[in-house]
């Protein structure tokens, strides 16, 4: 179980855990006053693990959610916080020792061992209501290839928006009305932008990723849960992104890991393209304000991910009907969106929540935020999960070798993928 994400389950997706750490500013509204759940009379203390959560911008909003859920069940809650660093190998130990708390802040990728080996509780099993209150996408997130049930309630979520430099693309004749709405598009983008500008302004600035063929409409896996993606529209992908490459659009960095992050290389004008939250607005107008200026922000290409935190119960709790009705009380709308108006930029997990555009930009006054926080609103409706809890750290890496190789023309695109569908599935965790 001990192979990726800093140690612990190998099974931690990438893109999702942004989520683990929120900053945010402002006074803590006051938790919503609403049934915690449960059908029998609640007692006793539960103990709650969050992620890196107690601190000044938080405690205060978690401090007056206790003190309310008591007021109205009578339990009490024991709070525990784990530091961001060593996190997974924490809870990893916690399962192993059969001392998980329990309610326990876990994204899905870390839940899905922790589920395969029976210590979460299987929470559509224990209330069925719960599936039509949370959206979809992030309600099957909880839900694993060969396991029967949903062992986590969707918390808080996040989801990427596609960011543009208009100043610079319009030096090269793009129409920044008409940006690209499919990956094919973008990447002949590149390829133009790369020609024009004699590889001065590279648009992508990493290679192609299993999220970018999922978001394609590629088969990643299939129902057996074996990995599939070595088709002829995603060799197509790849192609694209050689001849996009040759051009200028891909720096050679982005080859070799050396180029930095996307967003980090948009902010220094090296790249006219990026994916970022919404935050991002915020961001470039402190670190960036002349490229601001000319950024345009758009939904994201092909379909959104879906990068979600959660809360999952422990089977093994000593007081669990009371541990599923703090999970509730959490998780519910009013105490989301509450969370949410702290931890700017994330959006509630329930269908309600994530809608209520008015309450989650409140006090936002960056236009380009504002849009962009309209923009997730509706990439919610449809958003999802994109790269599989059996991706490890180190199919990527395989793959990122592979696809070097595609790029430069030493071996054929379906080729390198055949050589990675096929370490992905000798090496998958069982």
């Amino acid at each position: 179980m001990m192979r990726r994400f800093t140690g612990l389950v190998t099974l931690v997706a990438s893109a999702a855990l942004a989520l683990t750490a929120c900053t945010g500013g402002g006074a803590a509204p006051a938790p919503a006053q609403s049934s915690g759940g449960g059908s029998g009379k609640l007692s006793g203390t539960v103990k709650f693990q969050s992620w890196s959560l107690k601190n000044e911008t938080f405690s205060p909003y978690f401090e007056a959610l206790f003190a309310s859920f008591e007021k109205e069940t009578g339990v009490k809650v024991e709070w525990l916080d784990q530091p961001g660093e060593g996190y997974q190998e924490k809870v990893l130990a916690q399962a192993n020792s059969g001392s998980l708390p329990d309610v326990i802040n876990l994204p899905p990728d870390i839940a899905f061992p922790l589920a395969k080996a029976g210590v979460l509780l299987d929470v559509n099993g224990a209330d069925s209501s719960l599936a039509s209150t949370f959206v979809p996408g992030a309600w099957e997130a909880y839900s694993y290839p060969g396991l029967t049930g949903t062992f986590g309630i969707p918390w808080y979520l996040g989801t990427d928006l596609s960011w543009w430099n208009g100043t610079e693309l319009k030096k090269y004749g793009v129409d920044t009305d008409k940006l690209p709405t499919t990956n094919e598009e973008l990447i002949e983008l590149a390829k133009k932008v790369g020609t024009e500008s004699k590889g001065k302004l590279p648009v992508l600035s990493s290679m192609p990723t299993i999220d970018l063929f999922s978001s394609s409409g590629v088969p990643v896996m299939n129902d057996a849960g074996d990995f599939v993606f070595n088709t002829p529209q995603a060799a197509a992908i790849v192609d694209q992104f050689r001849d996009a490459y040759k051009a200028g659009g891909v720096p050679p960095e982005a080859l070799t890991g050396d180029f930095g992050g996307n967003a980090d290389n948009f902010k220094a004008g090296k790249v006219a393209y990026t994916t970022a939250t919404s935050t991002f607005a915020t961001d470039l107008a402190k670190n960036a304000p002349t490229i601001a200026k000319g950024v345009i922000a758009t939904p994201r290409i092909g379909d959104a991910p879906l990068f979600v935190q959660g809360v999952s119960v422990a089977a093994n709790s000593a007081n669990k009907e009371a541990a599923l009705a703090f999970a509730k009380y959490l998780t519910n709308t009013a105490n989301q969106v509450a969370f949410c108006k702290i931890a700017v930029g994330y959006m509630p997990g329930t269908v309600e929540g994530s809608a209520d555009t008015a309450s989650l930009s409140a006090g936002v006054k960056d236009e380009l935020q504002l849009k962009a926080i309209g923009i997730v609103v509706e990439s919610m409706k449809t958003a999802r999960v994109l790269t599989p809890v059996q991706w490890t750290g180190a199919m990527k890496t395989y793959m990122d070798q592979q696809l070097a190789l595609a790029l430069k023309g030493e071996i054929g695109s379906q080729e390198a993928l055949d050589k990675i569908v096929k370490y992905a599935n000798t090496n998958k965790v069982e």
